[in-house]
């Protein structure tokens, strides 16, 4: 195992270690008031496309057999792509695992 894999423990059953290739995110939550001060509802929050990274797997083997690393690391705050990664939800906390390729970049 990667050493930039860190085991999460969300529970006492369930620890989660992302497949190579793969991060685990915690996504942050949709913002609720517009800059003015108008509180939004919760139907006309946008998806929320930043997150903190909690694991990231080991190194991605490409279709030619090259390893491809991640290019961000446990604790980074990231921006992803809209629409990508699996959202699971586990004992109430939601999780999205996302490939190396959903991340768009590095927030900070």
């Amino acid at each position: 195992m990667n050493a930039n894999v860190m085991k999460i423990k969300v529970s006492k059953k369930v620890n989660l270690s992302p497949a190579p290739g793969y991060i685990i995110v915690i996504p942050m939550e949709a913002q609720e008031k517009t800059a003015s001060g108008i509180y939004l509802p919760d139907t006309a929050n946008e998806k929320p496309q930043k997150g903190k990274v909690l694991a990231v797997g080991d190194d991605e083997i490409t279709d030619n057999g090259t390893k491809r690393k991640s290019h961000v690391k446990v604790g980074d705050v990231v921006i992803y792509k809209k629409w990508g990664g699996n959202e699971v939800k586990i004992d109430g906390m939601e999780y999205l695992f996302a490939k190396f390729d959903d991340i768009l970049a590095t927030v900070g």
